[in-house]
């Protein structure tokens, strides 16, 4: 069950059961309203989608939803093909990192103006690709070896004044992170958040990692790409226990799968079974392949006949 603390604030939709699980303990839950969620990876590892699903979920429920587009490749058609509608998105290109908190806090304090109780969820892609004004004033390449330090200071600055209006206005941010690679490192990991330095991981409630490589990519049998299969991970988790990780099935034309992976997840908790190879078994209903209990599964949290 979800925590009393994100009860009392709510949640939107991830568009996976097993997502939500990993994300607030429980397969109907989500991203939590009132903190920070940062989802950072390497490229194509489908984290503009994982903002898609939480604006489809959070426009089912009436909320607000505002796109920050700092990458300005956020592809409207495709978010209308996966089923937001793009009236009912507030969007923005702010050219700062500073212009980009400045937007999301007017954005909250203007909607609250005229609605105390709505909640809002806004997804902001990306903080490794917002230059600050100094970055943006300055010639080319000069101070260049500082431009990290500096986006930290900055963004530790933003996250501190952002943070609380969350809370206080019943708002949900998502913020999209990039992973860069240190040069010279000749020992462990020589991965690196691209924005924001150490602050955002400080400030964000839920910080997911996503992965997916050349082998997990999909084909049909003319060898042509339909998809990814990827894994996600909680770094970082404030609402239910961290380091619970999952996997997930992303098909271009349709987003990610909602029931994928349900069914190993129920038996490493014990509630479905594996009697033999290939089979697998929940409440008397056995099938031959997890992808078919999947959805039976899905079924029954979709009916509430499952907790």
């Amino acid at each position: 069950m979800l925590s009393e603390e994100s009860q009392l604030f709510g949640y939107v939709d991830s568009g996976s059961y097993v997502l939500n699980k990993v994300i607030s303990g429980d397969y109907l839950g989500g991203y939590p309203i009132g903190s920070i969620t940062e989802i950072y990876g390497e490229s194509s590892t489908a984290k503009t989608v994982f903002l898609t699903h939480a604006f489809i979920g959070a426009q089912e429920k009436g909320y607000y939803t505002i796109m920050i587009d700092n990458e300005h490749a956020y592809s409207p058609s495709f978010a209308e093909k996966l089923g937001i509608d793009s009236s009912k998105l507030i969007y923005s290109q702010p050219e700062t990192l500073e212009d980009c908190f400045a937007f999301i806090e007017n954005s909250i304090r203007i909607i609250r103006e005229t609605d105390k109780d709505t909640p809002i969820i806004i997804g902001y892609d990306s903080i490794g690709t917002s230059p600050t004004r100094k970055e943006m004033d300055e010639d080319f390449g000069k101070n260049s070896e500082m431009g990290g330090a500096l986006r930290a200071k900055v963004a530790g600055q933003c996250l501190r004044r952002i943070n609380p209006l969350l809370r206080k206005y019943k708002a949900g941010l998502l913020i999209v992170n990039q992973v860069r690679s240190k040069i010279g490192v000749m020992f462990g990991d020589p991965r690196t958040r691209a924005g924001g330095g150490k602050a955002l991981l400080y400030y964000c409630g839920t910080s997911l990692e996503t992965a997916s490589g050349k082998s997990d990519v999909i084909y049909d049998k003319l060898k042509n790409p339909l998809g990814i299969n990827g894994h996600i991970k909680a770094v970082k988790n404030k609402i239910t226990k961290p380091f619970q990780e999952c996997d997930f099935q992303l098909l271009y034309d349709e987003g990610l799968k909602r029931e994928y992976g349900l069914t190993s997840c129920f038996v490493k908790e014990g509630r479905a079974t594996s009697p033999s190879k290939g089979w697998y078994s929940l409440d008397g209903t056995s099938k031959s392949r997890a992808s078919d209990l999947d959805f039976v599964i899905a079924e029954k949290l979709k009916n509430g006949e499952l907790n």
